[in-house]
Order: C-alpha cells, then sequence, then structure tokens
C-alpha cells in the first residue's frame, strides 16, 4: 500500500483510509466480523482508520477500540465530532461544552489515551470558529488530540478557520475531509484548490457515491428495487424519476462502458480518479463486508491513464455536482427561508 504525507503533519498514511462508518447498527451490527474486516485492511497495508462518534451511535467507535487491542501504535487513528448524541440540544455542535466532553467519550469507546486526528465533522453557525479552536488547541496541549482537521467544510470557512488560528495562536485545521467523486466534483472547484493553498492534508469519503458507482445500479430499476437503507432513506439521491438522478444513471452508463475498455471495474476506476487528483492524500473506503474490502483492495495500485482521465471530464465536467444534495452541506443561508425574508 502506498503512503503519503498528511499535510504538514509529518505522518505518513497509507492512500486508503480505512473508513468505519458501516460497523454497527447502521451497516454490519457483527462486531466479530467487523474486527476481521479491520485487521485484513491493516494486514494489507491500511494504517489510517477514520471513524466518529455519531456513526451508530458511538457503536462503530467501540468496534474500532476492540480492533485495534495490540495494534494501536502502528495505527494513525481519526474520529469526529458535532453530530447530535442524543436528545438535548447541548450534545451536539462544536462548542467547547460538549466537545471537552465528548473527546472524553470517544477516547473511551475507542479504547486509547489519544486521538492522532481529531475532525469537525461539520460547520457550526451556532459556535464562533475561534471558540472551537481554542477548544481543539487545549487539547493538542493536553495531549489528548496530536492534530484536528475539518470535514465537509466550504472553502470559505477553511479560510476562516485558517485566519483566525493565525490571528489567535490556535492549532490549525491540518487536513478537510470532503464528499469527492466521479458524480459529485463541486470540490474541485474551490475546497481542493483552497485545502492545498493551505498545506492541509486530504481524505477524501464517497469515492463509489453511495453506490452509484458500486457497479450495482446499470438501470433504473435496480435503483428504485434497492435494499438499500440508504435509498429509501435518502430517496431524494435517488429516485430515478428526478433529473438529477436520471443524469447520474446515464452517467454511471457511460462509465461502466469507460471502465470496461479499460480494463477496470467501476469501483476501481471511482477511487483511482479520486487518488489522480493532486491534492487528494488519502481516499476513505467504508467497506461492509470482507468481499466487499477484498474488492477494493485488488485496485490498490490502479492508476488512471490521461485519457481515460480525459474521457471521464467529458461525462462529467470538472466541478460539477450532478445532484446538488450530494455536496452533503447546505449553508443556513439556503437551508433557512427566515434568513432570506426581511
Amino acid at each position: 500500500m502506498k503512503r503519503r504525507t498528511l499535510g504538514g503533519t509529518g505522518i505518513s498514511v497509507s492512500q486508503y483510509a480505512l473508513g468505519a462508518m458501516m460497523f454497527g447498527r447502521i451497516g454490519n451490527p457483527d462486531h466479530d466480523e467487523s474486527v476481521r474486516i479491520i485487521h485484513r485492511a491493516l494486514d494489507a497495508g491500511i494504517n489510517f482508520v477514520d471513524t466518529a462518534d455519531i456513526y451508530s451511535d458511538g457503536e462503530s467507535e467501540e468496534i474500532v477500540g476492540k480492533a485495534l487491542k495490540g495494534r494501536r501504535d502502528d495505527v494513525v487513528l481519526a474520529t469526529k465530532v458535532h453530530g447530535s448524541m442524543g436528545p438535548d440540544a447541548n450534545h451536539s455542535g462544536n462548542s467547547r461544552r460538549w466537545i471537552v466532553r465528548e473527546v472524553e467519550n470517544s477516547l473511551r469507546r475507542l479504547g486509547t489515551d489519544h486521538i492522532d486526528l481529531y475532525q469537525i465533522h461539520r460547520p457550526d453557525p451556532a459556535t464562533d470558529v475561534d471558540e472551537t479552536l481554542a477548544t481543539l488547541t487545549d487539547l493538542v496541549r493536553a495531549g489528548k488530540v496530536l492534530a484536528v482537521g475539518s470535514s465537509t467544510f466550504p472553502a470559505e470557512q477553511i479560510v476562516e478557520a485558517q485566519w483566525v488560528s493565525e490571528k489567535r495562536g490556535h492549532v490549525r485545521f491540518r487536513t478537510e475531509q470532503p464528499p469527492y467523486s466521479i458524480l459529485a466534483r463541486s470540490v474541485e472547484a474551490a475546497v481542493l484548490p483552497t485545502a492545498q493553498k493551505y498545506g492541509m492534508g486530504v481524505l477524501t469519503w464517497g469515492p463509489l457515491s453511495a453506490g452509484w458507482l458500486s457497479g450495482r445500479y446499470t438501470q433504473a430499476t435496480d435503483v428504485t428495487t434497492s435494499d438499500s437503507s440508504r435509498v429509501a432513506i435518502e430517496s431524494h439521491k435517488f429516485d430515478p424519476d428526478r433529473p438529477e438522478n436520471a443524469a447520474k444513471l446515464a452517467a454511471v452508463g457511460e462509465l461502466s462502458k469507460l471502465a470496461a475498455d479499460a480494463g477496470l471495474t467501476l469501483p476501481h476506476l471511482a477511487v483511482g480518479f479520486v487518488l489522480s487528483h493532486p491534492a487528494v492524500t488519502s481516499v476513505i473506503i467504508g467497506p461492509r463486508t470482507m468481499d466487499q474490502l477484498e474488492s477494493l483492495l485488488a485496485g490498490a495500485d490502479t492508476v488512471l491513464p490521461a485519457d481515460v482521465l480525459d474521457r471521464i471530464d467529458e461525462i462529467v465536467p470538472p466541478g460539477t455536482d450532478l445532484n446538488r444534495a450530494d455536496s452533503y452541506y447546505v449553508p443556513p443561508a439556503l437551508a433557512d427561508a427566515t434568513l432570506r425574508r426581511r
């Protein structure tokens, strides 16, 4: 497994990171099997594991903690904070009150005394970023966290955080974790160049675009009859009667032909595309089963030639999200109509 340096941290990480979102209730509830999958990934050379407190309400972190017993020193461990962990409004967000409490819960669930990369899972318009960064700085000084990062932040908020860190003397976000796939390319316009400008490591998620690039969907009926819970929960991202999803299905058809002509599987084409961007340090793969992991590992050495990348650009133009919902973050000014009315 090839290695790359994570931004300016000096930390060497594998070009594949193992995403743990599918370990636990919302994915694979079998803890023993999930541990075996994690061990197989580590044995294959993956040294970077990414999870979050919100994944299956902490269950994912617990599984990762079990898997890393005896192997913790060889793993770069990343987790995230922000999502709601209970009905109380104070059990979420980016406030000092919540972060100092939840980092202890994550450390306990993970069975470790430090987190290598602690990430803010989403922006929080209710909390001054100065407050968040000051809190993260205290955690770094206490040795509970070694580096900090952001996830799914728009470019302007990445810039704001960098300037606040410099002005206030806080630790700065060393990484950004954006969604990025052939079907969701909007981060190419500003997020990835901004990360490069500030020397940030980039670990991308969703290279298979929620299964669209897994090879599972070849026609409209494949989407509507899927047994995936995600299809049912996020129907606006899958319903083939919606024009934006019809466009995704059409693109998948062309990409499947391109992959076959190049002698690749569609997933290998998809992951190879993400790794081809110079801003990307590591791509997060999120297998639910051992077979899915093995399939992805088989494509770890895939390098896409220029003519294949050019053809991808023709199918999905650079900087384009075929479905805007695949950006996974809606600014409050667009989501809340009261912010646009006098």
